[in-house]
């Protein structure tokens, strides 16, 4: 018998993609609410209960909201917006964050999504600080761009509508407050004691991301050398079939790489993975200066954010983790 599942917000960019891996699955039925009931307090609330698993594809407000509705201690519920990711009682929904973490997810019947951004800084991270590598204490900086589906409904609409007479923006920084909400996540799931300077950014184009950590290899303790990150990122993901390391000649390779005769540079295209689950990471290093950058490449909508969700839906319900994706 199947599983049934309910997308509360299933209207939504996340909600859409996150329908999409999900149709057409034996294993599982999708269940909607009546679109004229879609406001009723009371006709929600049946349904959140009386289904095996909700994904709440809704805003931080609404889905603390939602939760607050469900009342049954058999519904599984994965959250993919902000308001549970820093949440004591509920699990972090990063398989690959450490030894334990999947059995965690599995185990739970909360899980809070990673953000984006966050995606591809703690898989970085986290790992060089488990290792001694990083220290906890360390100051670090996060450079990072992402397609603008992340921004939300209004952004989507101002970038997809036909630009403004003499408007030349390709490329926007924000979080200029230095308050973006995925900074916490990013602090806590990585064993950091302080806050990363995040700097984010948004370009014109829809989906795929790269995220950026860069490090000044001559003042960290040891000295680490630029392979010495790479070995440590590649054993820590050793097995995974969602997050894997480039090797040391792909990195040289992508570093070496010179414009041709048409002007052409290969190299990372954010959109690369675009449509997967997979995330690619990248340490790129001058050993002379004693340099480094730790690379993430993911899509934003994928890994960093429907992509996880399914594949932690799965091992909430007992399915095989690679389902639908």
């Amino acid at each position: 018998m199947p599983h049934t599942v309910f997308i509360d917000g299933e209207a939504g960019t996340t909600g859409l993609q996150i329908r999409q891996r999900l149709a057409g699955r034996p294993d599982l039925e999708l269940v909607s609410i009546d679109p004229a009931r879609r406001k009723d307090a009371e006709a929600r609330a049946e349904l959140l209960n009386g289904v095996d698993a909700v994904v709440l594809c809704l805003p931080d407000e609404a889905a603390r909201q939602a939760v607050d509705l469900i009342t049954s201690n058999s519904v599984r519920v994965v959250d993919p917006s902000t308001a549970h990711r820093v949440a004591p009682d509920w699990v972090f929904g990063f398989p690959e964050l450490c030894r334990g973490q999947r059995e965690a997810i599995a185990a739970s019947k909360r899980v809070s999504n990673p953000g984006c951004y966050s995606t591809g800084f703690i898989a970085l991270v986290r790992p060089l600080v488990e290792a001694g590598l990083i220290p906890p204490d360390w100051p670090l900086t996060c450079n990072a761009i992402s397609g603008y589906t992340g921004g939300g409904k209004a952004l989507i609409a101002e970038m997809e509508a036909e630009p403004p007479v003499g408007a030349s923006d390709v490329y926007r920084t924000y979080g200029l407050t230095l308050a973006h909400k995925h900074v916490p996540e990013m602090q806590l799931r990585t064993g950091l004691e302080h806050p990363p300077l995040f700097a984010p950014s948004v370009g014109r184009y829809a989906q795929g991301m790269i995220v950026e950590v860069p490090l000044q290899l001559w003042a960290l303790p040891g000295g680490p050398d630029p392979e010495d990150l790479r070995r440590a990122l590649a054993a820590w993901y050793e097995g995974e079939r969602f997050i894997e390391v480039a090797s040391e000649a792909e990195c040289a390779e992508l570093a070496a790489a010179r414009a041709g005769a048409a002007g052409y540079v290969p190299g990372l295209d954010p959109e690369a993975l675009n449509g997967e689950n997979r995330m690619r990471l990248f340490v790129f290093g001058n050993r002379q200066r004693g340099q480094a950058r730790l690379v993430a490449l993911l899509d934003n909508l994928g890994k960093g954010a429907s992509g996880a969700c399914v594949q932690n839906l799965n091992l909430m319900l007992g399915l095989e983790e690679s389902a639908g994706l």
